[in-house]
């Protein structure tokens, strides 16, 4: 008996460190119970993954959705297998392609005039280490669709979302941005080897980045600005990376709260038991107690915006996202000034 005892404390050990770890990459369950009657959102890249079930999860709660993506055959089954499953008619597909700026702009217009209110703009759609691609215009593949796309789609739809406040701008990042460098000589990799994971990174930081310097500017507008990390789950995200290859990092991934950060950005603000203190500020849900909403998000960065990381709490991520101008926030934004130059002359 005595010969089985380290084998199984071994594979005891394991099991264990794998379901701990799974519980950490995951989060945790949104406890916002609200609905978003009347309310349109626009979510990119809902076709699959983690846009598509947070598309489920807020036509669950009364939303008119409209996914916007580049495959419209896999848009209109999901859009069709949403509908199916909440009864809720009010689930749409729509073109849009991030790596296209004639794409971008014809989504926007159609928007603009076709819709009376854009109430909340999930820019969930990116690309995650894939080989050296350029977009339609030319820039590198993955800064193109992560950051430069969602940039001039937000732009556009600015006044739209000013005239329905209160809105929220809900940029997705990830914690990759901590390892991200932005190297204005040279944003395309032609003049360096490329490198997947850096280009990805790159990508990420300056989501982050310009996420900060927009919600600074839209203070007083009633549009709040959050990036968030999701966490970590099996999606097809990660279809250049080859992380699902193993039984363990796929059961590892296979997180059922995936998409619950961006629920919770996206509804919180709408429930009276934890709402923001300061929706226009883009204060951290709270409880009317005070203390934070429900879950375990955190956030750190200026006073303005935020980035809220699934399985964290405030104090362990205070420290993640350095200051704007260490990261050269105006460099950044003009960045995006690249993919847009007529698009917001306002900004």
């Amino acid at each position: 008996m005595s010969r089985y005892v380290l084998p199984l404390s071994v594979l005891g050990t394991a099991v264990g460190g794998a379901v701990l770890l799974k519980d950490f990459v995951a989060g945790g369950a949104c406890p916002s119970k609200a609905t978003i009657p009347g309310k349109t959102v626009i979510v990119t890249g809902a076709n699959t993954g983690i846009g598509k079930q947070t598309a489920l999860e807020l036509a669950k709660r009364g939303g008119n959705i409209i996914l916007a993506c580049r495959d419209m055959e896999k848009c209109e089954a999901a859009a069709k297998e949403i509908r199916g499953e909440t009864l809720n008619h009010r689930v749409n597909a729509r073109h849009l392609d991030l790596a296209s700026l004639k794409s971008i702009r014809e989504f926007a217009a159609k928007v603009t005039e076709e819709e009376e209110h854009v109430h909340i703009l999930i820019n969930n759609a990116a690309v995650m280490r894939c080989p050296h691609w350029t977009t339609e215009d030319g820039f590198e593949m993955q800064l193109g669709v992560n950051y430069l796309g969602h940039f001039l789609l937000t732009n556009l739809l600015l006044d739209k979302l000013k005239a329905s406040a209160p809105s929220r701008i809900i940029n997705v990042s990830s914690l990759a941005h901590v390892a991200g460098h932005i190297d204005f000589e040279d944003l395309n990799w032609e003049k360096r080897k490329y490198d997947t994971k850096a280009a990805y990174c790159q990508s990420k930081l300056a989501v982050v980045v310009s996420t900060k310097e927009l919600s600074r500017r839209l203070q007083g507008t009633g549009v709040t600005v959050n990036a968030l990390h999701p966490g970590v789950a099996r999606t097809e995200l990660g279809r250049h990376t080859g992380m699902h290859s193993s039984a363990f990092s796929s059961f590892t991934l296979e997180s059922p709260y995936c998409t619950e950060e961006l629920v919770f950005q996206a509804t919180s603000w709408t429930d009276p038991h934890c709402s923001p203190s300061n929706s226009q500020a883009g204060s951290f849900p709270t409880e009317p107690s005070g203390k934070p909403c429900g879950r375990k998000a955190g956030l750190c960065g200026g006073p303005v915006s935020h980035i809220f990381v699934a399985g964290k709490s405030r104090q362990e991520t205070r420290s993640v996202l350095p200051g704007p101008r260490d990261l050269g926030t105006d460099r950044a934004q003009a960045l995006g000034c690249q993919a847009s130059v007529d698009a917001a002359p306002g900004l």
